[in-house]
């Protein structure tokens, strides 16, 4: 199957976001390898790089967020995959104005499938969506 590479660039990036929050920033200065190790082309390497780092020096922006939407659920509560999953989306709602946000919230749905449990991907909708009409407004 041949992924496109906008979508393993989402992939690698939610991997390497959760590497960073389960290990910390020193994380950051391996990511050139690890996304040499995956396997993906320079354009998916280095949009997964540039949106790992963009999401991670907006991490407060993304995590204030992310937390006012998730009205039942407290933040810390999130499983390390989910949160990432949503960072990534969120980021890219808020700072990337070249994709619409259907793409990523679609693509966020789908990482959530791949990676997370079976009521993830309905937990990640709604917050996106919650997500992007305070964004909106």
């Amino acid at each position: 199957m041949n992924m496109d590479r906008r979508t393993r660039a989402r992939e690698l990036t939610m991997q390497a976001l959760y590497q960073l929050d389960v290990q910390g920033p020193d994380v950051l200065e391996s990511l050139g390898s690890f996304f040499a190790e995956a396997d993906a082309d320079d354009f998916t390497c280095k949009l997964a790089s540039d949106w790992t780092k963009g999401t991670w020096e907006n991490l407060k922006q993304c995590d204030e967020l992310i937390t006012a939407s998730t009205i039942k659920w407290q933040f810390t509560r999130l499983s390390p995959v989910d949160r990432n999953i949503l960072r990534l989306a969120v980021y890219q709602l808020k700072f990337c104005d070249d994709i619409p946000p259907k793409v990523v919230i679609n693509e966020a749905i789908e990482l959530a499938k791949k990676f997370s449990s079976d009521k993830a991907p309905g937990f990640v909708n709604g917050v996106l969506d919650a997500i992007l009409k305070k964004l909106e407004i």
